[in-house]
């Protein structure tokens, strides 16, 4: 019996050790590097596990892909399943259900984790007892990055460099990426799942599912740790590091965030606190003086800022609508009774 075995918490002895969850959208190309190098995984050889490819509606190859790596037999138990609700917390929700593992280790379809990630994963949360944990992402560039592109972004691009120790993540600005993450079962159990309001859908850049698990697990008093000899590199296309695709991402992320959780204030008009408005009028101050008397990085940093409330403001009026909507459906219901 391996030592993974040994640190279960439940008596199910079909149970399997791990399940590596790998949730995708039209990458069938680098889906295919993925899976090969979690077929390099260097683990004990009684270690159980099984890999779990989400297909979130992908047009491209990706079943024909995922088939091709299963009959390959490089990975004994290989699951394709399909979700067809748009969404990655709703992919990676149904890939908790479809699994068997005690151990659930996440990683995206643009990610390679070396060979020793799952081990090291695996041998850290039976070290430290952690309900669930993260590691070191580096970049994997297709081209690359301008000048303005420092490290300050890394984040909008998950990517985590900043260690390479181990250590117990206490608030939520360390929480690991889901490029790079894994969960004893029993957190899902205790702290629920990921909330499907938040996160990537099709081609919206949203984001924030994890973070905000990662807040739940944090304020629960769960134990969470940062590995940081587990490490992937995930690749980062070309089209990624231009300003354009920054402004899209905080945008939308910005905007799904407002509109699902809203934003605090008693004052308000048409639905937006009113501290927002002078905040956002010294944002675009700040963003114009920046652009011509600081760095490259700075300057583009300060813009990000305005274009986050422009999607905060965004997501509350499209929030103040569908409740205007709704308030005018239950009227009309009220009537008809």
């Amino acid at each position: 019996m391996s030592n993974y075995l040994l640190a279960r918490e439940s008596t199910d002895a079909d149970a399997l050790d791990a399940s590596v969850i790998v949730c995708t959208y039209n990458r069938c190309e680098s889906l295919a590097d993925t899976l090969q190098a979690l077929a390099q995984q260097q683990l004990d050889p009684e270690t159980r596990w099984e890999l779990i490819v989400v297909d979130n509606n992908s047009r491209d190859d990706t079943r024909a892909v995922v088939k091709r790596f299963a009959a390959s037999g490089a990975v004994a138990t290989v699951r394709y399943v399909f979700e067809a609700t748009q969404g990655l917390s709703h992919a990676r929700n149904r890939g908790i259900k479809e699994s068997d593992g005690e151990v659930l280790l996440f990683t995206d379809d643009d990610v390679r984790p070396e060979p020793d990630w799952m081990r090291r994963i695996l041998d850290g949360m039976i070290a430290h007892r952690c309900h669930a944990c993260g590691g070191y992402i580096a970049p994997d560039w297709e081209v690359p990055p301008p000048p303005w592109l420092t490290e300050r972004f890394h984040g909008f691009l998950a990517i985590r460099t900043g260690s390479t120790d181990t250590f117990r993540v206490t608030s939520r600005s360390d929480a690991p990426f889901g490029a790079n993450m894994a969960f004893r079962r029993t957190a899902f159990k205790e702290f629920g799942v990921f909330d499907v309001a938040l996160g990537r859908k099709g081609n919206v850049l949203s984001s924030g599912e994890d973070g905000e698990l990662f807040e739940r697990l944090l304020s629960g008093g769960a134990m969470v740790m940062f590995f940081g000899d587990a490490r992937v590199h995930h690749r980062v296309d070309a089209f990624r590091i231009t300003k354009r695709y920054f402004r899209r991402w905080r945008y939308d992320t910005s905007r799904n965030i407002a509109l699902h959780r809203g934003l605090p204030g008693a004052r308000r008009l048409f639905g937006i606190p009113l501290y927002i408005f002078p905040q956002l009028a010294r944002a675009c101050t700040s963003a114009l003086k920046a652009r011509f008397t600081q760095s490259q990085d700075e300057a583009f940093y300060r813009e990000i800022i305005v274009w986050h409330f422009l999607g905060a403001l965004s997501g509350l009026m499209q929030a103040r609508k569908r409740d205007d909507n709704r308030d005018s459906l239950t009227t009309h219901e009220s009537r008809l009774r």
